[in-house]
């Protein structure tokens, strides 16, 4: 039998490849018109959790057309940042749709990151005001750089309003991420203040089963579009009955979040990503509608990155060839 071989990519590997955040949104846009069609394989993601708030999800997709096929073990431990460890890690492989071989196995923590914006950024093109210019970011951390970058790809964005419960955090975030002249970034001390005035509000802290639920009621402006990154975490039920449209990724994945214990007072929800993009459902329709998504980091995101990842690194020689 020949010789088969599988590619190695560190997550130094995968960020020198070079993919860049518009190539994911379109990535993504097309992942998630098959998604609406029913033609993606996708089963809701189970999980173990050894910690309280931790788990560890097993992710496998399967997308047609760019025959993208694979699985991701990926870990969130909230206490990770005190040991100098990254919140979310994990592996992604990739496989060979036509005799299930694998073709690489890739550390998935910038995937992670970079497409869980890009899903942001995807809902918003349905979700917000195409002149939305003030973002509102709560939890300054890892996706909150992510969200940002991608939403500045499709948007006018022009200020950011940064709030996090660690104000050193807000604060390298702001000297990270503002450029003078181009992006105003002011760091606040009261989470109101990334909410109320804000065009798009991105809540990016630790997922929790009971939701601390900082954000009230009467926060977020007529017309404002949020994304629920960390769920709804950040959410009180007031707030979040408020909602005009509220959408999330995979109603699947939502009702298998709902049975672990994870959003119990969310308002109906209007429609997936999928129906939005495939123009099955509506997206905004009034410039004073309050909109919001969760988008649940599905494995579609994944695999619809991992392929632009893996070819990339094959064509300018990144990475490590292993025999299988």
């Amino acid at each position: 039998m020949p010789e088969h071989r599988l590619l190695y990519l560190s997550r130094a590997d995968v960020e020198a490849v070079g993919v860049a955040m518009p190539e994911i949104i379109d990535a993504l846009a097309e992942a998630f018109h098959l998604h609406g069609e029913g033609k993606v394989e996708m089963p809701p993601k189970p999980g173990v959790h050894s910690r309280p708030d931790a788990f560890i999800h097993a992710m496998p997709c399967y997308i047609p057309g760019p025959e993208a096929i694979g699985v991701k073990w990926v870990a969130g431990y909230p206490d990770n940042p005190q040991r100098g460890l990254p919140y979310i890690n994990g592996l992604l492989v990739l496989n060979d749709a036509d005799t299930g071989l694998p073709l690489a196995v890739m550390d998935c923590t910038w995937i992670t990151a970079k497409r869980t914006g890009a899903a942001t950024a995807l809902a918003a093109r349905y979700l917000a005001r195409p002149d939305s210019q003030t973002v509102g970011i709560l939890g300054c951390g890892v996706q909150g750089r992510s969200n940002l970058e991608a939403l500045r790809v499709l948007f006018p964005i022009q200020r950011v309003m940064a709030y996090d419960r660690t104000q050193e955090n807000a604060r390298r975030f702001a000297d990270d991420v503002g450029e003078p002249g181009r992006l105003a970034v002011t760091v606040v001390d009261d989470p109101r203040q990334a909410v109320s005035g804000c065009d798009i509000v991105v809540t990016a802290g630790p997922i929790l089963r009971q939701p601390h639920a900082t954000i009230q009621a009467g926060w977020l402006e007529a017309g404002a579009f949020a994304s629920l990154v960390d769920f709804d975490s950040y959410w009180a039920r007031a707030a979040l009955a408020e909602a005009d449209k509220f959408c999330t990724d995979d109603l699947p994945q939502l009702e298998h979040y709902r049975h672990a214990g994870y959003f119990q007072e969310i308002p109906p929800v209007h429609a997936s990503l999928g129906e939005l993009v495939t123009g099955q459902k509506p997206g905004r329709q009034s410039p004073t509608e309050r909109t919001m998504a969760a988008n649940l980091g599905l494995a579609l995101d994944d695999m619809a990155t991992a392929p632009i990842v893996y070819r990339r690194a094959v064509e300018r020689q990144i990475g490590r060839w292993l025999p299988l």
